[in-house]
């Protein structure tokens, strides 16, 4: 932990929040089987089957032992919990092999964030056939070939929705989004266009039908042909752009259009950020129920809540109590698109109050609970994390990127990279800005960089331990700067990759 702590310019109860539920690796959620498996319960002994849709939150292990969830989405995902006949993944694996549409778009997901954290593409090679039928798996889903899902829905919610959903389709078509990625780089140009179609008419049908310019973001339109089904309709829902937070870590093209995403978001922590979150549930619309996450007065992010009037399915059982509830791995899933689309006071007022609720005064402050405790979703705060540094990576195509939002002009902090890791140090003044890339363990081999500026840069300076490095490209758009090494460079423990940018 020297690298996160040790001179980092993130501020240290921000570094602690996120770094805190990294620690359920090492409690009784998580297991490590002689046979190499990776084996987790959602919290400590409760609901089995590294549950796609919760894990799909987590990203702390995915970073911290990426080798962990490699094998995972090869040996289990794809191996003992895939449905061979039709390309379904089993939510639970072999304890339940019903399929979750936001479990399986998630997992695409996660799936290319595993080529990202590889050191080269033996992973994606060897699972490329498989992960092809497990997305046209999905496209079936998608009946009208627009980009959106048809059908049953099942969600984290436990309950299965029917309809126009932003949160389930926006991750349809950021998995569209990401699979083209993955077929683009193993030559299947066909392919990566059919996934590129998609995803660009999903994103245009949620943009011109489910955004509501009048309430300021985006809403769902349920199917009630299916009989009595929930679904927050009109309501302001936390995870509505689940979808582009994943894009924005993956460097990904976007879901939603910035404007309507920062519009969104700040409504979002304009009506969910309840200060006192158990005295909402006398006025809530999903009625009073609730399991207690946040005590009186503790500030938190309600899941669903209605400021423009109440929708006719809003509760009702247990869907509304999910509803009232204040989930820390939604609360940093919201948090960490906050900090990727520069609302970056939002992001840490809700980074915060968790912390504060967890101050070891009260509670311990490694024990996130949701349904039990150490609950895996809340593995969601080393997306904030990511997202403070702007991190981008591609080990395979050796490609290292930052784009700080907390203190660009000063900044340091943690990184972790297939092989290695280190931190990342940047300077800026008026006329120019070194960033340092130091390598404190193994190594990161680079063949590409990419930084933010504060000014469009006209000249690059690359060294390595002190020896200059050829640059056979720089590229600027607006104030990012690309730039590609004339041959791949290996920076290796106890050495340091600078760029001057001026």
């Amino acid at each position: 932990m020297d690298a996160v702590y040790d001179s980092s310019t993130l501020p240290y109860w921000f570094l602690q929040r996120t770094m805190s539920p990294a620690s359920t690796a090492a409690t009784s959620t998580c297991y490590h089987f002689g046979s190499g498996r990776f084996y987790a319960f959602e919290g400590v002994y409760s609901c089995d089957g590294t549950c796609e849709h919760v894990w799909s939150y987590a990203q702390s292990i995915a970073r911290l032992f990426p080798s962990l969830e490699r094998d995972t989405r090869e040996r289990v995902d794809l191996g003992v919990g895939f449905h061979p006949d039709t390309g379904a993944m089993g939510f639970r694996a072999e304890y339940d092999m019903t399929t979750a549409a936001d479990g399986d778009c998630g997992t695409m997901l996660r799936i290319y964030r595993e080529h990202q954290m590889a050191p080269d593409a033996s992973f994606l090679q060897r699972n490329w056939p498989t992960i092809k039928v497990a997305m046209n798996y999905l496209i079936g889903q998608d009946g009208n070939n627009n980009g959106i899902l048809e059908g049953k829905q099942h969600t984290t919610l436990d309950d299965d929705w029917y309809g126009v959903i932003p949160w389930i389709s926006g991750l349809y078509i950021a998995a569209l989004r990401a699979v083209a990625a993955m077929a683009t780089e193993m030559g299947d140009t066909a392919y990566a266009n059919q996934c590129t179609t998609l995803a660009t008419a999903g994103s245009n049908y949620l943009n011109t039908n489910m955004w509501n310019a009048q309430y300021g973001y985006y809403i769902q339109k349920p199917d009630t042909s299916h009989g009595q089904t929930h679904s927050s309709n009109w309501g302001s829902y936390i995870d509505q752009m689940f979808g582009q937070m994943y894009a924005s870590q993956l460097d990904l093209p976007r879901v939603f259009p910035a404007d309507k995403a920062q519009t969104a978001l700040a409504n979002l922590f304009r009506y969910n950020f309840i200060a006192d979150p158990v005295g909402y549930l006398s006025t809530s619309p999903a009625g009073s129920g609730a399991r207690t996450y946040a005590a009186k007065n503790e500030p938190g992010m309600i899941m669903s809540v209605w400021p423009h009037g109440v929708s006719p399915d809003a509760g009702g059982g247990w869907i509304g109590w999910y509803f009232n509830e204040v989930w820390t791995g939604q609360e940093y899933q919201a948090a960490a698109h906050m900090m990727a689309e520069g609302l970056v006071s939002q992001a840490l007022s809700v980074v915060n109050a968790v912390h504060a609720r967890y101050d070891a005064v009260k509670r311990n402050p490694y024990n996130e609970i949701e349904c039990g405790d150490h609950y895996s979703r809340a593995m969601a705060s080393h997306a904030v994390f990511l997202a403070a540094s702007g991190y981008a990576y591609h080990g395979p195509r050796g490609h290292l990127g930052f784009a700080p939002k907390i203190t660009p002009e000063a900044f340091q902090t943690a990184f972790t990279a297939a092989q290695g890791w280190g931190s990342y140090r940047q300077l800026r003044d008026a006329t120019s800005q070194t960033c340092q890339v130091q390598v404190r363990y193994g190594q990161v081999t680079l063949s590409s960089l990419a930084f933010e500026t504060a000014t469009a840069a006209t000249t690059v300076a690359v060294t390595l331990a002190g020896q200059p490095v050829a640059v056979a490209q720089k590229t600027v758009t607006g104030t990012r700067v690309d730039i590609t090494l004339a041959s791949q460079v290996t920076v290796a423990a106890g050495q340091q990759l600078e760029v001057v940018l001026s």
